[in-house]
């Protein structure tokens, strides 16, 4: 067979690809077909039709587990600018520059707490 696709022209090869494609899609049908009645035929055995199996049995789709996010919150005010009281530091990560430039001045951080 290869060596007759070797000779055939672009014509033919694109009637042979769809021959094969309109071919391939009938014995499809035709498959899908025979395991439907196969499919009733065991559903009629139990005493049941495909149609009730078939919508009576599709499982729910279960959510995903997700870990529920809660909001953090604010850590509570621990250091306060002397020169801004509106200006606070919770102690945690790194220093405010206003928190090193009070400590290089020589401030004392148990001065600045709140």
């Amino acid at each position: 067979m290869p060596s007759d696709l070797k000779s055939m022209s672009t014509k033919e090869l694109e009637k042979l690809l769809a021959d094969v494609t309109k071919a391939l899609q009938s014995a499809k049908a035709r498959d899908q077909r025979n395991a439907r009645k196969a499919a009733e035929k065991a559903a009629a055995e139990f005493g049941f039709s495909l149609s009730e199996l078939s919508e009576g049995g599709k499982p729910t789709p279960k959510k995903p587990k997700t870990k529920s996010k809660s909001v953090k919150k604010p850590s509570k005010a621990k250091y306060a600018n002397p020169a801004d009281k509106t200006q606070t530091w919770s102690g945690k990560g790194r220093p405010p520059n206003w928190y090193s430039a009070e400590v290089k001045k020589g401030t004392s951080p148990e001065a600045m707490l709140v």
